[in-house]
């Protein structure tokens, strides 16, 4: 049995990058993560706003 994942990778990213964000103030170590969460958010919005 597979599972076919589909849809829009910028609503993916942006999923990860919103449970990334509410982590932040729970595990020190994704808070370190400051730069990589803001290329992850920027990259989803350019996705979503290209429709990918």
């Amino acid at each position: 049995m597979s599972v076919a994942i589909t849809g829009n990778w910028g609503l993916r990213l942006l999923g990860v990058w919103v449970i990334l964000m509410s982590l932040v103030a729970y595990v020190p170590l994704i808070a370190s993560l400051g730069i990589l969460l803001n290329v992850l958010g920027v990259a989803a919005g350019i996705l979503i706003l290209i429709g990918r």
